[in-house]
């Protein structure tokens, strides 16, 4: 179906599009016969393949990456189309419009999306209160990805962070720290060790606080672009482990570009689909270098087949999540990626995605 209705969704502008879809899955995620219709069409078509993943037992290992569901209104939708966890955001604390003027810019040859969204978010108390209404009707795995505001200074962004830390808590089954969108000024600073040390030590400080409040413990990832030389990447490893976070997810958006001419590679802002591929399995190599398995890697970063899944379990990552083919092939990329690694496990005769992954690292 998405294959008919996509040259309707591509004729119009990139966001707009973004917009109507989102409109129709936040309506969709309000009916529950409609996410009794899109499971039977999605989830239960697609292939059980548990796993375990910092402590989260998730159904699958493919997740959808966050920026899809910016505002937390249409998770059930797309967690019943098959995803094994749907990460909402980024959320700031309070609402901002994101960067002005057209800023979502396609590159259908590539399969790639250009974006200089910045942070886009109604804020945290209508944000919390969409996941709140929805949660009775999905039971889904879902992250919240968290991020500072555009006018908050690099010198108090931990505010920023320990706030939305506080709003979410009771409702996320793990919270991903943001400090890697190339589209807020100074933001990517924060994954330079003069900062990231005391944010990661204050939200770890703030986590065990809640964790004692709330009676269960929330896992903390932090999420970081593929634009970092092997000295960062060595140094934030080195803070990574030494304050015990729970994953990192590799990568964000890349502010690189291929060596191609087109309109919207001119465009400032991060570049996500396929021409990011190789420089995000990159980054996870040298991660999982210093890391090994001490903490455990989400592999992101251009992902459209099963083969680059393979390719980032190979490279270190545990699991994955997908965002830009999936706006390109619709919920069709979910089945035939999951239904491609089940076939894969079966000729090598592994029945468990733990063993699969270790198998495939090795």
């Amino acid at each position: 179906m998405y294959r008919l209705i996509r040259p309707l969704l591509f004729r119009l502008d990139a966001e707009r599009s973004h917009d109507v879809i989102l409109a129709v899955l936040a309506a969709l995620s309000r009916s529950a016969s409609a996410l009794g219709l899109i499971r039977r069409l999605g989830a239960d078509r697609v292939p059980s393949i548990p796993c375990r993943f910092a402590g989260l037992h998730l159904p699958n290992p493919l997740g959808l990456a966050a920026g899809l569901d910016k505002y937390g209104k249409a998770f059930p939708a797309l967690a019943s189309m098959g995803f094994g966890w749907v990460e909402l955001g980024t959320v700031t604390p309070r609402p901002q419009p994101g960067n002005p003027g057209k800023r979502l810019f396609r590159v259908v040859s590539d399969a790639a999306l250009v974006n200089r969204m910045g942070f886009n978010s109604e804020g945290l108390q209508p944000f919390t209160e969409h996941i709140t209404k929805l949660r009775h009707v999905s039971k889904s795995v879902i992250g919240v990805n968290i991020g500072k505001n555009a006018d908050t200074p690099i010198t108090r962004a931990v505010d920023d962070y320990l706030t939305s830390l506080d709003a979410v808590y009771g409702m996320a089954d793990y919270v991903a720290v943001n400090v890697s969108s190339p589209n807020t000024a100074s933001l990517r600073d924060l994954q330079n060790s003069k900062y990231l040390d005391d944010l990661v030590c204050s939200l770890i400080s703030r986590r065990d606080e809640l964790a004692a409040r709330h009676k269960k413990t929330v896992p903390l990832f932090l999420k970081i672009a593929p634009d970092l030389t092997p000295e960062e990447i060595a140094n934030l490893a080195k803070t990574v482990s030494a304050h015990r976070l729970d994953a990192v997810i590799a990568t964000n958006t890349t502010i690189s570009r291929p060596n191609r001419q087109h309109p919207a590679y001119a465009e400032k802002g991060g570049l996500s689909g396929r021409p990011l591929r190789q420089s995000s399995t990159a980054t996870i190599r040298q991660l999982y270098t210093h890391l090994r398995t001490e903490v455990p890697i989400i592999g992101v970063g251009g992902i459209e087949s099963a083969q680059d899944v393979i390719e980032k379990i190979s490279a270190g990552a545990q699991i994955v999540q997908i965002y830009t083919s999936f706006i390109y092939r619709g919920p069709a990329v979910i089945r035939s990626i999951l239904r491609e690694l089940e076939q894969l496990m079966h000729s090598m005769h592994i029945s468990d995605w733990k063993s699969f992954s270790e198998h495939t690292r090795n």
